[in-house]
């Protein structure tokens, strides 16, 4: 398993960003923006692990900006932290047969969420490209909020 990124959800992005990068010193990796979902995510660095992060070798903060207008409160403005895994079939059957919830199961074979005890999301993702679709994760609903 690999820490990959913290995603924080913010209101203004070019505040955000003046704050994350002109004040506090982090250094934009990447952006990606999603016509389709209408979001931004910007991925930051900090200055010392620029060229790790580039080569996915370091972990990153992801801003996600959603363009609709959406009010974040009670720490909903944090999202959730990511790892990277070898097999997400295999981890989310081991987390599943230890009593731990798929939120949201690995159905596309690249991603799924599960929930701390204390009601933190997590995000695996699968490393490299994508398993092939199977069951019983094809199948499985989403399992409460993640």
């Amino acid at each position: 398993m690999e820490y990959l990124h913290t995603m924080v959800r913010v209101s203004n992005l070019d505040a955000s960003l003046e704050f994350y990068c002109d004040k506090l010193g982090l250094v934009e990796v990447y952006r990606m923006k999603n016509e389709m979902g209408r979001f931004t995510l910007v991925f930051l660095a900090a200055p010392g692990d620029v060229d790790k992060a580039r080569e996915n070798q370091a972990p990153l903060v992801e801003l996600t900006y959603n363009w609709d207008t959406e009010e974040y409160a009670g720490g909903r403005n944090f999202g959730h932290l990511a790892y990277r895994v070898d097999d997400i079939y295999a981890i989310c059957e081991k987390l599943m047969h230890s009593g731990v919830t798929i939120n949201r199961p690995p159905r596309d074979g690249r991603m799924a969420f599960i929930r701390s005890p204390d009601g933190i999301s997590i995000e695996l993702l699968q490393q490299g490209d994508a398993l092939a679709p199977a069951e019983p994760w094809i199948s499985m609903q989403n399992a409460g909020s993640w």
